[in-house]
């Protein structure tokens, strides 16, 4: 192939992964503010035409599977980060439900459950991410420094309340969900001054709502 040929190409693709990088974007913000919008209004938001979208996404349901994959691959990597890091277990902790609040990665997959049919492979990272999750909050409930009354599932609908605040304006509200994602972090920093009512959520109510309405 011609040198002109390979450079036309790349061009190419590289212009594919910006339309389809811009479709996602849309996608994330019309859905995380209403899951049953349109396909078309992530088209208008995204710049793009409705032929061009459905050329990737034939359905709204591949999209959303798409989406949905977007945001779990996004979870898993500020999960593993905080695995990894040197810092204090809290402090680690506290960082990694920064990026994931600022990122919307939680919440985005969270939001579209039950709203499509899993794959099979889908259904393996989440319960990757659910992995990850629970060996995170084990070892930040070890140090001490978590109320022990709280479960990771409790986090887990916590965060989603703090990542649904969506404000018209320049942020967007991120100001806002920084500022009570530290009101949470506050919350459940031990010791705790008093003890909850009721049970803590579990994982399986988490899992639950993944089934869609067809499913028994």
């Amino acid at each position: 192939m011609a040198e002109e040929d390979r450079s036309s190409l790349s061009g190419r693709r590289a212009e594919a992964q910006r339309n389809n990088a811009r479709i996602l974007d849309a996608a994330r913000a019309v859905f995380l503010a209403d899951p049953e919008a349109p396909i078309a209004k992530v088209a208008v938001h995204a710049g793009v035409g409705i032929s061009a979208l459905y050329r990737r996404y034939p359905s709204k349901e591949h999209l959303l599977r798409a989406l949905a994959e977007d945001g779990l691959n996004r979870y898993v990597a500020d999960l593993e980060t905080a695995l990894v890091s040197d810092a204090a277990p809290w402090d680690a902790y506290v960082a990694c439900l920064e990026r994931v609040v600022d990122g919307q990665s939680q919440a985005l997959a969270q939001r579209l459950a039950g709203t499509f049919t899993p794959t099979a492979e889908l259904s393996a990272l989440a319960k990757r991410a659910g992995g990850l999750a629970e060996t995170l909050f084990q070892r930040v409930r070890r140090s001490g420094e978590l109320r022990d009354d709280i479960s990771e599932a409790d986090v887990t609908l916590l965060l989603e309340m703090v990542a649904s605040i969506e404000l018209p304006g320049a942020d967007g509200g991120a100001a806002l969900r920084r500022r009570y994602l530290a009101l949470l972090l506050q919350a459940l920093h031990a010791p705790a001054e008093a003890a909850l009512p009721g049970r803590p959520a579990r994982q399986a109510d988490l899992v639950a709502r993944w089934r869609t309405g067809g499913d028994v």
